[in-house]
């Protein structure tokens, strides 16, 4: 079975047992989209002052292995698995944090996809993304300057 199957299969059977929670999109104070998976909070935000985005995932219990990559796998519509090297831990390893000037990828991913896996090193993270499309397209509306 290939990697993109085993994440798929892993995916839908761990989304079977969480509990549905609504993605929420803030204007204030900065583009905020946000998620409570269960087992992890999601957040993603906008700061128009440095033109920076930034994903944090803390995780509900544990902390995230150090390691030297951090992807996100994205399963549904639009399957993807994106990566990268440049992400830091905090609050003693439980939050997981990537900033970037572009999230275009990331933004796709949570609009057009059926669920999400933060992973790094054996740390990993689920999130469901039923619902969060419309509140992707309010944070996108956000940072084109429609809301905030």
């Amino acid at each position: 079975m290939g990697r993109m199957m085993r994440t798929a299969a892993t995916l839908s059977a761990l989304l079977a047992a969480a509990p549905a929670t609504a993605w929420e999109f803030t204007a204030t104070p900065v583009c905020t989209l946000s998620h409570d998976a269960g087992g992890s909070a999601w957040e993603v935000t906008y700061d128009p002052g440095p033109g920076l985005y930034a994903i944090a995932i803390t995780l509900s219990e544990g902390v995230w292995p150090e390691a030297a990559v951090f992807s996100i796998g994205f399963e549904g519509g639009r399957s993807l698995i994106i990566s990268t090297d440049r992400h830091v831990l905090s609050e003693g390893g439980g939050t997981l944090t990537v900033t970037d000037r572009g999230f275009g990828n990331v933004l796709d991913g949570l609009e057009f996809n059926a669920a999400a896996r933060a992973f790094t090193g054996d740390g990993e993270a689920i999130a469901e993304l039923e619902g969060a499309a419309p509140e992707v397209q309010a944070f996108r509306a956000c940072i084109l300057g429609g809301l905030a």
